[in-house]
């Protein structure tokens, strides 16, 4: 049975996933939301085999409404795949695989990852406080189960 807490960090994580799928009219209200989940002073990492970057709330969010709104990414969409929600007293987690696919500059391609995002309780309700992601890449792999 799932507690409460579970569920609402769950609708979060949703609301996390979900704003990034291109195109129509929505993808700044889902931005928006998005940009609703985190704590204002939350940090985002991307590692991905590279030097990490390490982003802020609007810096993470400003060129990705610019690539999801271009035109040069069609079709996109990033969903989770299989993940779990830790809890404890004010503080949680959710840890999983996720997968991606869209056509960039015409060219069609598929992605997957894994991703932590941390989380906080605040008086208006569980809040992201922390992300982070590394992909798929030859000689890191996500095991089938």
């Amino acid at each position: 049975m799932r507690s409460d807490d579970q569920t609402a960090i769950e609708n979060v994580v949703r609301t996390f996933f979900a704003a990034f799928t291109s195109g129509g009219p929505e993808v700044k209200r889902r931005l928006d939301a998005l940009r609703e989940a985190f704590v204002p002073e939350a940090v985002i990492v991307r590692t991905c085999g590279m030097e990490p970057a390490i982003y802020g709330v609007d810096e993470f969010i400003a060129p990705r409404e610019t690539l999801l709104t271009s035109g040069t990414l069609v079709d996109f969409k990033e969903w989770p795949v299989d993940g779990r929600v830790e809890v404890f007293g004010d503080i949680a987690h959710w840890f999983g695989s996720y997968a991606k696919e869209g056509v960039q500059d015409g060219k069609p391609f598929t992605g997957r990852g894994m991703k932590t995002i941390q989380f906080i309780r605040t008086p208006e309700g569980w809040r992201i406080s922390a992300a982070a992601w590394d992909d798929e890449r030859p000689g890191l792999t996500i095991e089938d189960h």
